[in-house]
């Protein structure tokens, strides 16, 4: 049985997303960023600086997996071994194919997740004890021009990352190009960005975790 720890409005949506893309049966362990929290913190509510959790992930971070006595973590690659163990169209069908998906994981962490927070922090709010601030945000849009320039030439071909077809490397660039979504101006300048991320948000799979999502306390 694959055990997913994490709360739906965290990075654990990633897992679940696919989870829910393969047909994995799952059990969730709701565990809550310590940030949200207010001090001092409610008992019996599981957090990332739980003494429970941290024996899973004494990192503090989620998400974390078991599956089957196996302990990850880390959102992304969970998503590539998950993938490739369980096959199918999401898998890559050779090693390039693995490469490639491994490759833009990477990539969105690096060039696209850590400006695409700071327009969800101060464009919407919610940045661990953090004020909002419009030019901080301004400034990460500018700066995503480029990585989402990049994306969109990417998709023009096939309008998929890897293979031509929808696969796991999708989810896990939508997942992060998603916090960018308050920068509506950076989707209009890459069209086949705006028009990839619909796609994929409009698959049943993504409307499951989204819908749990909605049900779960901001």
């Amino acid at each position: 049985m694959l055990t997913i720890y994490g709360v739906h409005r965290s990075r654990a949506s990633r897992n679940i997303w696919l989870a829910h893309e393969l047909g994995l049966p799952f059990e969730q362990v709701p565990v809550i960023q310590h940030y949200r929290l207010p001090e001092p913190k409610p008992a019996g509510v599981l957090h990332t600086r739980s003494p429970e959790f941290l024996e899973v992930n004494p990192n503090g971070h989620v998400p974390s997996i078991d599956d089957d006595g196996l302990v990850l973590h880390e959102s992304l690659a969970i998503n590539l071994y998950l993938a490739k163990k369980h096959g199918g169209t999401l898998a890559p069908a050779t090693v390039a194919e693995d490469g490639e998906m491994a490759m833009w994981s990477l990539w969105a962490a690096t060039e696209v997740e850590p400006q695409s927070l700071l327009i969800i922090y101060h464009r919407v709010g919610g940045a661990p004890g953090g004020v909002k601030d419009p030019k901080i945000a301004d400034a990460a849009v500018a700066a995503l021009r480029a990585p989402f320039a990049v994306l969109d030439r990417a998709l023009q071909k096939t309008g998929f990352l890897v293979g031509g077809r929808f696969t796991v490397a999708d989810i896990n660039v939508a997942e992060i190009v998603r916090y960018a979504q308050p920068a509506p101006e950076l989707f209009e300048a890459a069209p086949n960005v705006k028009a990839w991320l619909a796609a994929c948000q409009a698959r049943p799979a993504f409307r499951k975790m989204w819908e749990a999502r909605d049900r779960e306390p901001a």
